[in-house]
């Protein structure tokens, strides 16, 4: 079995997607590389084939939550990355997973800081980004991050996991692993899920992962609809009382700004 495959989840024609598989080429540490899709397109195929990328055909409506599980089952890695398409990573993330993976390998979930690239600028320091930082520190305690009240707590007060910088060790997770009822927030409701299974949240405060923020991204979308915000109360519904979940989303929709206007 191969260490490590990034599977690039890729859906109709992004302009951006070039620039993700360059950052994939990239890497210190080569990792395979694949890429899935429910729409497939001329423009894919003739890039993937530039590149010499496998690609895989998912049949049916596309849907976040297939799409990423059909992307994990086609990777050969123990540890896979689902690359948003939009995105790119800093050359030496899979060479840090190995390095984390080589301390501890009890790792069931790596994940990294990121850099937010918004209108050709680049925020790393800004009030969502500290935010998430604060609330990622107790995982920065690699000892205890086995425990499922480390792992569980982080995520009770918002997500702070940046999703497109997770890997995941497959055949040590639920299969899928994405099984939710959620579309925006799935990924946070999954990562609850997985706090409870055995094994160890790495979270290196690096930024390995550029994420991008524009108008056409499902994030934007989904605010603009409101289920964003629907979620992420029924999300903290989970954990809180009426009157602390509408405390905490007075200050969790301050984060929407970050996309108007991208």
């Amino acid at each position: 079995m191969m260490f490590h495959t990034f599977v690039i989840s890729a859906y109709q024609e992004s302009p951006y997607l070039e620039s993700c598989i360059k950052s994939l080429k990239a890497q210190t540490v080569p990792s395979e590389i694949i890429c899935t899709t429910s729409t497939p397109s001329p423009y894919l195929m003739k890039l993937m084939e530039k590149y010499q990328i496998p690609l895989y055909v998912r049949e049916g409506r596309s849907d976040i939550q297939e799409d990423w599980n059909f992307a994990i089952s086609k990777a050969s890695g123990e540890f896979v990355t689902v690359a948003h398409q939009d995105d790119m990573y800093n050359r030496h993330y899979t060479e840090e997973l190995m390095k984390q993976f080589d301390k501890w390998p009890d790792m069931t979930v790596f994940m990294t800081d990121a850099v937010t690239v918004k209108n050709g600028r680049l925020y790393h320091w800004g009030s969502k980004e500290m935010v998430k930082k604060l609330l990622r520190l107790p995982l920065k305690l690699h000892r205890y991050s086995d425990k499922e009240s480390i792992k569980k707590g982080v995520l009770k007060l918002g997500n702070p996991v940046m999703c497109p910088s997770c890997a995941y060790r497959k055949n040590y997770l639920p299969d899928p692993i994405f099984h939710s009822e959620l579309h925006f927030a799935l990924d946070w409701d999954c990562m609850i899920d997985l706090a409870k299974w055995p094994g160890r949240f790495i979270c290196v405060e690096k930024p390995l992962l550029y994420y991008r923020v524009h108008e056409d991204a499902t994030t934007g979308a989904c605010i603009r609809d409101h289920s964003r915000e629907k979620e992420e109360r029924m999300i903290y519904e989970k954990f809180w009382s009426k009157p602390v979940v509408d405390l905490l989303m007075h200050f969790y929709r301050k984060a929407y700004k970050d996309y108007e206007g991208a």
